[in-house]
């Protein structure tokens, strides 16, 4: 178990749609997601956090702490239907 980078200030709402990329991540490392259900999961965080380099900071911690990249499965997602990082 680790802490998931969050920020204090996003409200509830915020809080759910950025553990849900990080449980699309975790999911795509695991047992492999559905393009279509990860960037919906990546949709709503871009909504929380807009800012690209607040969006490559988080990825960093959350690679940091969990070994996983947002990033590359959000490049995977480019090319397939079907992720599968193991």
């Amino acid at each position: 178990m680790y802490d998931y980078p969050l920020d204090p200030y996003w409200s509830t709402q915020d809080i759910i749609d950025v553990m849900s990329l990080y449980n699309a991540v975790e999911k795509a490392y695991e047992e492999g997601i559905s393009q279509k259900e990860f960037k919906e999961c990546y949709r709503r965080f871009t909504m929380v956090v807009d800012s690209k380099s607040e969006q490559k900071k988080i990825d960093a911690e959350f690679e940091r702490v969990s070994h996983y990249s947002i990033y590359k499965v959000f490049q995977r997602s480019k090319d397939s239907d079907w992720i599968d990082m193991r």
